[in-house]
């Protein structure tokens, strides 16, 4: 799937990963590995020959279904170990694809175009879940009893493959490229940034997402004391569909706390705002519409108050100096909420098909909603000067980076 210029579905990598299998039936092996809520299947590909003492890479892409690369992303990786099988047997590793661990949230944002699109439009068709509904976040969130077939089924993966290094791709709409570690990788951040220069994709110094962790050069982050499941530690591996220079600089910023502060006022602004929005059209739909798409927003209009208190406690005592690449991704988080929730809502209301009438209440409540979706979405590519990434560059660079990783491990 390399040169692509559009995201590649989840039957068109299961496909893909099919075709590779019985073109190289001595290599490659493909197998479920367990079913989505909804029944749709898990699918392991393997590439090598596992052997006592050898070593497996498990590469997860689709962890989140709004994060659309990794799918491209782990073909790549899978032709790139067909083409060195003599290094690949030299080296006694085994690659493990999960090809997708969220098929139905990813289905559910095949509704968009798959290549280029404006800012609007890509948020128009998002579906953004509460973490509890999101299979890696959910482990640790959800008891044992209700835990998600999906998550069980990657825990799963990890205790029977064991492997030496479990990556995680992952992207974000708007911000740069940057990994987060559960344990040392020494030599990552030298390969990343080259990949990501050569790239032109600017590496991200400052997360909000990674605050709980220390820096071990730029870009690259590592979770003290992380909890490890499997052989080896994780790698998560972010790639921005939007770039912005912004979450680049370094420099401490003058004055975080206040400008957190405005965020969390904005927050709380377009919160209320959002509930209200909210409210009128759930009397609309009546209960017309039940299911993800539904709690998905009902999530995202009630979630802003605590991101809100979140960025004041932050403000007032970060756990990190924050910089200017802190700030501004702490500005894309909250630009972002509103345009999610409003993305998902209208949603709802193509789904329910409602009074179509331009005068009708229906109507002008969506087309409110389209002006602020609009808006918003304008001024936060605006704000952030942020320009588009090639499809093909988004896999690439988390394609470098899995495979630096794995050479450090030598």
């Amino acid at each position: 799937m390399r040169g692509a210029d559009a995201f590649p579905t989840v039957a068109g990598v299961a496909a893909a990963a099919r075709v590779l299998t019985l073109r190289h039936p001595d290599l490659c092996r493909m197998r479920l590995a367990g079913e989505s809520r909804s029944g749709r299947p898990l699918w392991l590909l393997s590439v090598g020959h596992p052997r006592r003492g050898g070593r497996r890479v498990l590469v997860v892409a689709g962890a989140n279904g709004d994060e659309q690369a990794g799918g491209g992303t782990v073909m790549w990786l899978a032709e790139q170990a067909v083409h060195d099988r003599q290094r690949l047997k030299e080296a006694g590793l085994t690659w493990d694809f999960l090809l997708c661990l969220d098929p139905d949230g990813a289905v559910l944002n095949e509704a968009g175009p798959a290549g280029p699109r404006p800012p609007a439009v890509h948020f128009r068709h998002t579906y953004r879940p509460a973490a509890a509904e999101q299979p890696e976040a959910a482990g640790s969130l959800l008891p044992a009893a209700d835990q998600l077939p999906e998550a069980l089924a990657l825990s799963a993966l990890l205790d029977e493959l064991r492997p030496v290094l479990h990556c995680s791709l992952h992207g974000t709409d708007v911000g740069g490229a940057w990994v987060r570690l559960t344990g040392e990788l020494p030599g990552l951040a030298e390969p990343f940034g080259k990949s990501a220069a050569e790239l032109d994709i600017p590496v991200q110094t400052g997360t909000y997402e990674a605050l709980d962790s220390y820096g071990a050069g730029p870009g690259v982050f590592v979770r003290p004391a992380a909890p490890v499941r499997g052989g080896g530690p994780e790698l998560r591996v972010e790639v921005p569909m939007w770039a912005t220079r912004r979450v680049a600089y370094a420099e401490p910023h003058p004055d975080p706390e206040y400008v957190l502060a405005v965020l969390a006022a904005r927050l709380r602004n377009e919160g209320a705002t959002g509930q209200d929005t909210f409210t009128q059209a759930l009397a609309l739909l009546g209960g017309s519409c039940e299911g993800p798409l539904l709690r998905a927003v009902r999530h995202a209009v009630t979630a802003w108050e605590r991101l809100a208190a979140d960025f004041d406690a932050i403000g007032r005592s970060a756990p990190v100096p924050l910089t200017m690449a802190h700030v501004a991704a702490f500005d894309i988080a909250a630009r972002r909420a509103p345009l999610r929730a409003s993305g998902m809502l209208l949603r709802l209301l193509d789904e329910a098909r409602l009074d179509e009438d331009p005068n009708s209440t229906p109507a002008r409540l969506r087309a409110r909603l389209e002006r602020r979706l609009d808006a918003g979405s304008g001024d936060l590519i605006a704000a952030m000067d942020a320009a588009w990434v090639p499809i093909a560059e988004q896999m690439e660079l988390q394609a470098r980076t899995v495979l630096a990783a794995v050479a450090g491990l030598d």
